[in-house]
This record gives structure tokens, sequence and C-alpha cells, in this order.
């Protein structure tokens, strides 16, 4: 218990949460709806906790952090204006999606500050972004071919439509190319860059922790 350097309090937390959003989820929106890179994390974000784990986070914190902050952009601009800055968040404001799950689709606003957090605390392991995209590589194509209509990941089109400009193994080919080169490896960078910013005051304070920023 002395030697955590997560506490056990958000550990079981992230569990029982765990719990209720799963069945919340399965039962709103179907099996496929875990394929998506959001829910995924929160699995893996699980692990990570438990373990510990530098690695497990960096990797989760390279597929998510841009994503989960544009979405909690829209979300409080939305809140804040009545107008959707980016999109993505109008079911959030739809009454036919039930109230307990929209609330618990909350927790795409709490991921980023989670994930920045742990890095601080733990490190940063540089494998992440590389993780990251072999788990693109696998996941994507399944959602190419499973369940199509539902678009998960923009398997098929961005914006949760269907793309018709190009043939759909090329748009696929291009997207498992183009998100790890445009998305993955500079949010690996920031990422990089952050840790090594703020390592010297968080080995100050956390002497234990394990920091990671060879590339």
């Amino acid at each position: 218990m002395a030697g955590m350097r997560i506490p056990l309090w958000l550990k079981i937390g992230w569990s029982v949460w765990l719990l209720i959003w799963i069945p919340f989820y399965w039962h709103q929106y179907g099996a496929q709806n875990f394929l998506y890179f959001c829910d995924l994390g929160n699995l893996f974000i699980a692990a990570a906790l438990w373990l510990e784990s530098p690695l497990l986070f960096s990797w989760q914190a390279c597929g998510l952090l841009l994503f989960q902050t544009l979405y909690s952009i829209d979300l409080i601009g939305a809140v804040l204006s009545g107008r959707h800055i980016i999109g993505g968040t109008e079911y959030m404001f739809d009454p036919h999606v039930p109230l307990a799950t929209r609330l618990l689709s909350l927790f795409h606003i709490v991921v980023p500050p989670l994930l920045l957090w742990a890095i601080w605390r733990l490190g940063y392991d540089p494998r992440g972004w590389k993780y990251q995209t072999l788990a693109a590589w696998i996941v994507v194509p399944i959602n190419y071919f499973w369940r199509p209509q539902s678009d998960v990941n923009w398997a098929r089109g961005p914006f949760f439509h269907e793309q018709h400009a190009v043939p759909g193994i090329v748009y696929l080919l291009f997207y498992l190319i183009a998100v790890p080169s445009l998305v993955y490896w500079p949010t690996h960078l920031l990422l990089q860059w952050w840790a090594r910013r703020y390592a010297s005051h968080s080995t100050l304070r956390h002497p234990g922790s394990r920091r990671t920023s060879a590339g």
C-alpha cells in the first residue's frame, strides 16, 4: 500500500465505474461500440491503474488525447454557448438517449487529465505510439468489415458518414497510414517533450517514479 504511486481509491473507483458503465453502454449501443478507441481505452486504463504501467498509460495517451480533448472542447462549448464548435457531442443533448448513458459519457472529459496526471506521476514510455499504431492496424479493419453501418472509429469514412470518393479499401489503407503519422506520432513527440519538461519536478517529488524520454 505504501509503495503505491496511484491511490487505491482511484483504482477501485475506476473499476466500480466500469461495472456500471459497461452494461449501460452495451444495452444502449451494442457490442461493436466497445471497439471505439475511447471505449477500449477505458478497459486499458483500468489495467494501467492497477499495474501502474507507464506503457499502458502512454499507449492510451497517444491514441486518445487529441480526440478526447476535442470532444471536451465541443461539449463545454455547447454548454456555454449552445453551439457545437467541432461536433460529435450532439447526442449528449438528445433527450432520446437515456440520461444515465449521457452522464456516463462524461468520462471523455475525465480521461485527458487522468492520462496526463498518470504520465507525470509514472513517466512516459516512448513505445506507446507504436502500440497504438498496432492496435489501429488490428481494430480498424475489424470495424471496416464488422457492422460497417456503424462506421466505428470512422473506418468507412470521417464523421460517421461512409465516403465514396475512393474505393473503401483505398480509404482504409490511407487511414492506417495517415492517422498514425498525423495523430499518434505528433502526440508522441508532444508527450515526450512534456515528460522531459516536467521530469525534474516529478522526480523531486516522487523519487521512485520511472521516467523515460528516449525515442
